[in-house]
């Protein structure tokens, strides 16, 4: 089973900070999965539409000036980082899963990945982009035909994996709270990866192992080898 450091080793340092991803690589994870969004003519790491849990920031993050965000006080003294920070950091060290947050972030994450393949050592075979914003993930598709994508769900789908295989997606990524054996064995048999979110119990690990799951994104990755 795949374990994937989520947001960085987030139950360590503070969430999509360079801290973050920085005690991952230390812990040798194989994966890290971060969010982006874009404001200002930048892709930021951080999860929430708004600035106020994990800054002391406020408002919403697409709305702001570029100026204003990197002021921010992201936990323990971190910034909120670019893309392009974080990339510079794992230069190739192990996959990245971008989770693309909302419209607006498939033709810049595109136009990254490229650069980060020409200049820090990256491969195709690093990437794997995610995202409940399906259109959007159905866009990058066009610009990146050649990298792997995930189709996130936070439900349990009427038609099971039907609508990864539908976008094309090399996984479906499933809430823990939802997955079961059905949606496993449905999958598989589409020829999908399960990659399950969030996962940081032992038990709970074993538990999705026993049922044939791939991959966890974890906030504790120390905790899993």
């Amino acid at each position: 089973m795949q374990i994937i450091a989520h947001r960085g080793a987030s139950g360590l340092a503070p969430e999509n900070t360079l801290k973050a991803m920085a005690v991952a690589l230390e812990l040798g994870v194989g994966a890290i999965e971060l969010d982006v969004q874009w404001a200002d003519g930048e892709l930021w790491v951080f999860h929430d539409r708004r600035l106020e849990r994990c800054t002391d920031g406020h408002g919403v993050l697409t709305g702001q000036s570029r100026d204003y965000l990197a002021s921010l006080d992201a936990g323990q003294g971190e910034r909120i980082p670019t893309l392009w920070q974080v990339m510079a950091l794992v230069a190739g060290r192990c996959e990245l899963h971008i989770e693309l947050k909302g419209a607006g972030t498939a033709e810049p994450v595109a136009a990254l990945t490229r650069r980060a393949e020409a200049e820090l050592g990256f491969t195709p075979a690093h990437w794997v982009i995610s995202s409940f914003h399906h259109p959007e993930l159905a866009h990058f598709a066009g610009l990146r035909p050649d990298l792997r994508l995930g189709a996130l769900t936070a439900s349990l789908p009427l038609h099971g994996a039907r609508f990864a295989e539908e976008l094309g997606a090399w996984s479906l990524n499933c809430d823990v709270d939802f997955v079961d054996q059905t949606l496993v064995a449905d999958a598989h048999r589409r020829g999908l990866k399960i990659l399950v979110y969030t996962v940081d119990e032992v038990s709970d690990e074993r538990a999705l192992a026993n049922m044939g799951v791939d991959g966890i994104f974890t906030n504790r990755p120390d905790r899993f080898s």
